[in-house]
């Protein structure tokens, strides 16, 4: 078992924004025996040090995980869609990505942009059937419920979304646009 030295102890309390009588409050001991403590001036009893961790422990805040921020249902189009699902739903909801899922598992993704650069090559042709399999790109990255949202804000600089999988199904899907309105 580690124990934590006086230094320790202040920067722990000071980072969680805890004063020393609000610490020896709850703690059930007097401020001036944390000041002591603190100052490296007494070795306190095992029994006191316990209850200013006991204390201290209580204190963090909670992380937030994945799963308290996704959202469900997750909009999604399968391998064998008509490429004409996947615009339908990008219309409706104002969105431009959506996963591509398959027996719940994520096999990709198509965008708006790979389909107009389809159009723009002039592969894509209201004359022909093409499916969602034929456009579709590596798909979103992915973590599991408990994942820290500090872990899921990183993965998001780089990309529109993450998907919340549990094992290999998809659960749930967060975007940055959640985040904002966690911040929110």
């Amino acid at each position: 078992m580690h124990v934590p030295t006086p230094d320790e102890l202040r920067a722990r309390r000071e980072a969680l924004g805890m004063r020393q009588t609000e610490l020896a409050r709850r703690a059930g001991i007097s401020q001036s025996m944390v000041a002591r403590i603190e100052a490296g001036n007494v070795d306190p009893r095992v029994s006191t040090l316990n209850k200013i961790i006991v204390v201290l422990n209580s204190a963090e805040p909670k992380k937030i995980r994945a799963a308290q921020i996704m959202h469900t249902p997750v909009l999604s189009v399968q391998p064998q869609d008509a490429i004409s699902r996947a615009v339908e739903i990008f219309e409706k909801n104002n969105i431009s990505q959506l996963p591509v899922i398959e027996r719940g598992i994520p096999v990709g993704c198509i965008s708006e942009a790979v389909i107009v650069k389809a159009i723009e090559q002039q592969r894509l042709h209201k004359t022909h059937l093409f499916f969602v399999r034929d456009f579709m790109e590596p798909g979103f990255p992915t973590v599991p419920p408990d994942m820290d949202v500090e872990t899921v804000v990183n993965i998001l600089q780089q990309n529109h979304a993450v998907l919340v999988v549990d094992g290999r199904i998809v659960k749930g899907v967060i975007t940055k646009h959640d985040l904002i309105s966690l911040i929110m």
